[in-house]
Protein backbone atom coordinates (compact mmCIF):
# COMPACT_ATOMS: atom_id res chain seq x y z
CA UNK A 1 0.00 0.00 0.00
CA UNK A 2 1.01 3.54 -0.10
CA UNK A 3 1.11 6.47 2.74
CA UNK A 4 -1.08 9.40 2.85
CA UNK A 5 2.65 11.49 2.32
CA UNK A 6 2.68 9.96 -1.61
CA UNK A 7 -0.85 10.74 -1.79
CA UNK A 8 -2.64 14.11 -3.84
CA UNK A 9 -5.93 15.06 -2.67
CA UNK A 10 -8.33 17.15 -4.92
CA UNK A 11 -11.58 18.50 -3.67
CA UNK A 12 -14.82 18.84 -6.11
CA UNK A 13 -16.04 21.47 -4.07
CA UNK A 14 -14.57 24.16 -1.69
CA UNK A 15 -16.93 24.37 1.08
CA UNK A 16 -16.16 24.60 4.47
CA UNK A 17 -17.00 21.07 4.13
CA UNK A 18 -14.09 20.33 1.83
CA UNK A 19 -11.70 22.29 3.87
CA UNK A 20 -12.56 21.04 7.09
CA UNK A 21 -11.68 17.65 5.36
CA UNK A 22 -8.41 19.31 3.72
CA UNK A 23 -7.44 20.64 7.47
CA UNK A 24 -7.48 17.09 9.11
CA UNK A 25 -5.47 15.60 6.04
CA UNK A 26 -2.76 18.19 6.36
CA UNK A 27 -3.36 17.64 10.21
CA UNK A 28 -2.72 14.43 9.94
CA UNK A 29 0.37 14.34 7.85
CA UNK A 30 2.01 17.01 9.99
CA UNK A 31 1.84 14.53 12.63
CA UNK A 32 3.53 12.39 10.51
CA UNK A 33 6.52 14.54 10.27
CA UNK A 34 5.38 16.71 7.32
CA UNK A 35 6.25 20.40 7.29
CA UNK A 36 2.50 22.42 7.35
CA UNK A 37 2.65 24.45 3.50
CA UNK A 38 4.29 21.41 2.25
CA UNK A 39 1.28 19.38 3.73
CA UNK A 40 -1.45 22.27 2.14
CA UNK A 41 0.16 21.51 -1.37
CA UNK A 42 -1.68 17.91 -0.79
CA UNK A 43 -4.41 19.12 -0.86
CA UNK A 44 -6.44 21.02 -3.94
CA UNK A 45 -9.89 22.57 -4.29
CA UNK A 46 -12.15 22.88 -7.24
CA UNK A 47 -14.78 25.37 -6.70
CA UNK A 48 -17.77 26.98 -8.61
CA UNK A 49 -15.04 28.87 -11.03
CA UNK A 50 -12.62 26.36 -11.23
CA UNK A 51 -9.36 25.45 -9.39
CA UNK A 52 -8.48 27.29 -6.62
CA UNK A 53 -5.37 29.62 -7.45
CA UNK A 54 -3.43 32.65 -6.03
CA UNK A 55 -4.67 34.92 -9.42
CA UNK A 56 -8.27 34.41 -7.63
CA UNK A 57 -6.92 35.43 -4.02
CA UNK A 58 -8.94 38.59 -4.47
CA UNK A 59 -12.71 36.69 -4.55
CA UNK A 60 -11.55 33.86 -2.82
CA UNK A 61 -13.68 33.67 0.33
CA UNK A 62 -11.45 33.27 3.72
CA UNK A 63 -11.82 29.55 4.43
CA UNK A 64 -10.07 28.75 0.45
CA UNK A 65 -6.90 31.24 0.74
CA UNK A 66 -4.91 28.19 2.51
CA UNK A 67 -5.09 26.48 -0.32
CA UNK A 68 -5.04 28.80 -3.52
CA UNK A 69 -1.48 27.01 -4.41
CA UNK A 70 0.40 29.12 -7.43
CA UNK A 71 -0.96 27.04 -10.41
CA UNK A 72 -2.64 28.41 -13.62
CA UNK A 73 -6.12 28.58 -13.18
CA UNK A 74 -8.39 25.37 -15.09
CA UNK A 75 -12.09 25.63 -14.89
CA UNK A 76 -12.82 21.62 -15.99
CA UNK A 77 -12.95 19.05 -13.81
CA UNK A 78 -11.49 17.07 -16.22
CA UNK A 79 -8.87 18.88 -17.35
CA UNK A 80 -7.84 19.56 -13.16
CA UNK A 81 -7.35 16.06 -12.94
CA UNK A 82 -5.25 15.84 -16.29
CA UNK A 83 -3.12 18.06 -14.69
CA UNK A 84 -2.80 17.27 -11.60
CA UNK A 85 -2.72 13.83 -11.45
CA UNK A 86 -4.46 13.04 -7.97
CA UNK A 87 -4.69 9.88 -6.28
CA UNK A 88 -8.09 10.20 -4.58
CA UNK A 89 -10.84 12.70 -5.70
CA UNK A 90 -13.33 13.83 -2.81
CA UNK A 91 -16.73 15.15 -3.49
CA UNK A 92 -18.50 17.59 -1.61
CA UNK A 93 -19.92 19.95 -3.92
CA UNK A 94 -23.75 18.65 -4.09
CA UNK A 95 -23.05 18.67 -8.03
CA UNK A 96 -24.72 15.20 -9.11
CA UNK A 97 -22.55 12.93 -11.86
CA UNK A 98 -19.38 15.62 -11.94
CA UNK A 99 -17.50 11.99 -11.04
CA UNK A 100 -18.42 11.05 -15.12
CA UNK A 101 -16.97 8.11 -16.52
CA UNK A 102 -14.31 10.42 -18.32
CA UNK A 103 -12.94 11.44 -14.86
CA UNK A 104 -13.20 7.93 -13.71
CA UNK A 105 -11.40 6.43 -16.44
CA UNK A 106 -8.71 9.15 -15.94
CA UNK A 107 -7.98 7.84 -12.34
CA UNK A 108 -8.21 4.71 -13.29
CA UNK A 109 -5.22 5.51 -15.91
CA UNK A 110 -3.40 7.75 -13.48
CA UNK A 111 -3.81 5.10 -9.88
CA UNK A 112 -3.38 1.39 -9.87
CA UNK A 113 -6.52 1.85 -6.95
CA UNK A 114 -8.18 5.09 -7.45
CA UNK A 115 -9.82 6.51 -4.38
CA UNK A 116 -13.48 8.19 -5.55
CA UNK A 117 -14.92 9.26 -2.34
CA UNK A 118 -18.21 11.17 -3.70
CA UNK A 119 -19.84 12.29 0.07
CA UNK A 120 -22.55 14.53 -0.70
CA UNK A 121 -25.49 14.28 0.51
CA UNK A 122 -28.82 13.33 -0.56
CA UNK A 123 -27.61 10.59 -2.80
CA UNK A 124 -29.13 12.92 -5.40
CA UNK A 125 -26.47 14.47 -4.93
CA UNK A 126 -23.51 12.49 -5.08
CA UNK A 127 -21.18 13.02 -7.87
CA UNK A 128 -21.58 9.17 -8.88
CA UNK A 129 -23.17 6.52 -7.85
CA UNK A 130 -21.35 3.06 -6.49
CA UNK A 131 -22.05 1.29 -8.97
CA UNK A 132 -21.19 3.64 -11.88
CA UNK A 133 -18.07 4.35 -9.57
CA UNK A 134 -17.05 0.57 -9.72
CA UNK A 135 -18.48 -0.77 -12.53
CA UNK A 136 -16.38 2.10 -14.85
CA UNK A 137 -13.26 1.50 -13.09
CA UNK A 138 -13.61 -2.19 -13.19
CA UNK A 139 -13.41 -2.71 -9.81
CA UNK A 140 -10.58 -1.05 -9.09
CA UNK A 141 -11.57 2.21 -7.41
CA UNK A 142 -11.35 2.75 -3.69
CA UNK A 143 -14.77 3.47 -3.11
CA UNK A 144 -16.70 5.42 0.18
CA UNK A 145 -19.49 7.82 -0.36
CA UNK A 146 -21.68 10.23 1.69
CA UNK A 147 -25.03 8.55 0.95
CA UNK A 148 -25.89 4.51 1.16
CA UNK A 149 -25.59 2.24 -1.84
CA UNK A 150 -26.14 -0.97 -2.58
CA UNK A 151 -23.45 -3.79 -3.16
CA UNK A 152 -21.99 -4.02 -6.47
CA UNK A 153 -21.32 -6.91 -8.57
CA UNK A 154 -18.16 -6.64 -11.00
CA UNK A 155 -16.90 -9.64 -13.55
CA UNK A 156 -18.58 -12.07 -10.32
CA UNK A 157 -17.28 -10.08 -7.33
CA UNK A 158 -19.32 -8.43 -4.96
CA UNK A 159 -18.16 -5.02 -3.73
CA UNK A 160 -20.08 -3.68 -0.35
CA UNK A 161 -19.68 0.65 -0.87
CA UNK A 162 -18.50 1.95 2.08
CA UNK A 163 -20.20 5.13 3.82
CA UNK A 164 -17.82 7.89 4.94
CA UNK A 165 -20.12 9.18 7.77
CA UNK A 166 -19.42 11.10 11.08
CA UNK A 167 -21.77 8.20 12.68
CA UNK A 168 -18.86 6.04 12.96
CA UNK A 169 -16.61 9.08 14.63
CA UNK A 170 -18.71 11.42 16.56
CA UNK A 171 -20.33 9.05 19.10
CA UNK A 172 -16.73 7.54 19.88
CA UNK A 173 -15.18 10.66 20.67
CA UNK A 174 -18.11 12.85 22.53
CA UNK A 175 -18.57 9.08 24.50
CA UNK A 176 -14.84 9.15 24.96
CA UNK A 177 -14.22 12.77 26.45
CA UNK A 178 -17.79 12.59 28.25
CA UNK A 179 -16.35 9.46 30.51
CA UNK A 180 -12.75 11.65 31.35
CA UNK A 181 -14.52 14.74 31.48
CA UNK A 182 -12.18 16.30 28.58
CA UNK A 183 -11.88 20.09 28.90
CA UNK A 184 -11.25 20.09 25.45
CA UNK A 185 -12.43 18.30 22.20
CA UNK A 186 -9.08 19.01 19.73
CA UNK A 187 -8.19 18.37 16.35
CA UNK A 188 -5.87 15.18 17.28
CA UNK A 189 -8.86 13.44 19.08
CA UNK A 190 -10.29 13.52 15.89
CA UNK A 191 -7.27 12.32 13.84
CA UNK A 192 -6.86 9.61 17.11
CA UNK A 193 -10.53 8.45 16.00
CA UNK A 194 -10.03 8.00 12.72
CA UNK A 195 -7.04 5.83 13.07
CA UNK A 196 -8.51 3.77 15.15
CA UNK A 197 -11.74 3.40 12.59
CA UNK A 198 -9.01 2.12 10.49
CA UNK A 199 -7.78 -0.25 12.94
CA UNK A 200 -11.38 -1.72 12.84
CA UNK A 201 -11.32 -2.94 9.36
CA UNK A 202 -11.36 -6.58 8.84
CA UNK A 203 -9.90 -8.49 6.09
CA UNK A 204 -13.23 -9.76 5.62
CA UNK A 205 -14.47 -6.02 4.98
CA UNK A 206 -11.19 -5.42 2.63
CA UNK A 207 -12.28 -8.75 0.72
CA UNK A 208 -15.43 -7.03 -0.09
CA UNK A 209 -13.41 -3.81 -0.92
CA UNK A 210 -15.64 -2.49 1.77
CA UNK A 211 -13.46 0.59 3.89
CA UNK A 212 -15.50 0.69 6.94
CA UNK A 213 -16.84 -1.90 9.40
CA UNK A 214 -20.48 -2.04 9.20
CA UNK A 215 -22.91 -0.08 10.85
CA UNK A 216 -24.32 -2.76 12.69
CA UNK A 217 -20.71 -3.11 14.54
CA UNK A 218 -21.01 0.19 15.49
CA UNK A 219 -21.55 -0.24 18.86
CA UNK A 220 -18.15 -2.14 19.15
CA UNK A 221 -16.26 0.34 17.38
CA UNK A 222 -17.73 2.92 18.78
CA UNK A 223 -16.04 1.87 21.95
CA UNK A 224 -12.69 1.22 20.91
CA UNK A 225 -12.34 5.14 19.46
CA UNK A 226 -13.59 6.02 23.05
CA UNK A 227 -11.06 4.23 24.74
CA UNK A 228 -8.31 5.58 22.21
CA UNK A 229 -9.88 9.52 22.36
CA UNK A 230 -9.79 8.82 26.58
CA UNK A 231 -6.44 7.61 26.57
CA UNK A 232 -5.36 11.14 24.36
CA UNK A 233 -6.73 13.05 26.62
CA UNK A 234 -5.24 11.61 29.77
CA UNK A 235 -1.76 11.86 27.92
CA UNK A 236 -2.83 15.13 26.93
CA UNK A 237 -3.33 16.62 30.54
CA UNK A 238 -6.83 17.22 29.33
CA UNK A 239 -8.86 14.32 31.28
CA UNK A 240 -10.37 15.68 34.56
CA UNK A 241 -12.12 12.42 35.94
CA UNK A 242 -9.26 11.24 37.97
CA UNK A 243 -8.01 8.74 39.12
CA UNK A 244 -7.90 7.47 35.72
CA UNK A 245 -9.91 4.07 35.27
CA UNK A 246 -7.22 0.78 35.78
CA UNK A 247 -9.65 -0.82 33.05
CA UNK A 248 -10.90 1.76 30.49
CA UNK A 249 -12.57 -0.31 28.11
CA UNK A 250 -14.64 -1.67 30.64
CA UNK A 251 -15.23 2.30 31.77
CA UNK A 252 -16.31 3.61 28.62
CA UNK A 253 -18.63 0.00 28.36
CA UNK A 254 -19.87 1.11 31.73
CA UNK A 255 -21.13 4.15 30.71
CA UNK A 256 -23.17 3.52 26.85
CA UNK A 257 -26.83 3.70 26.62
CA UNK A 258 -28.10 0.21 26.33
CA UNK A 259 -31.35 0.79 25.11
CA UNK A 260 -32.77 -2.90 26.09
CA UNK A 261 -36.33 -2.99 28.42
CA UNK A 262 -37.61 -6.03 30.29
Amino acid sequence: GTQSKDELFLFQGAGEAGTGIADLIVAELVMEGMEEAEARKKCWLVDSKGLVVKSRLHELQHHKLKYAHDHAEIKDFLEVVQTLRPSAIIGVSAQPKVFNKAVVDLMCEINARPMIFPLSNPTSKAECTAEEALTWSKGKALFASGSPFDPVTVDGKTHVPGQGNNAYIFPGVGLGCVVVRSKHVTDEMMIIAARELAMQVTQADLDTNCLFPPLADIRRVSARIAVAVAENAYSRGLATALPKPANMLQAIEAAMYDPTYA
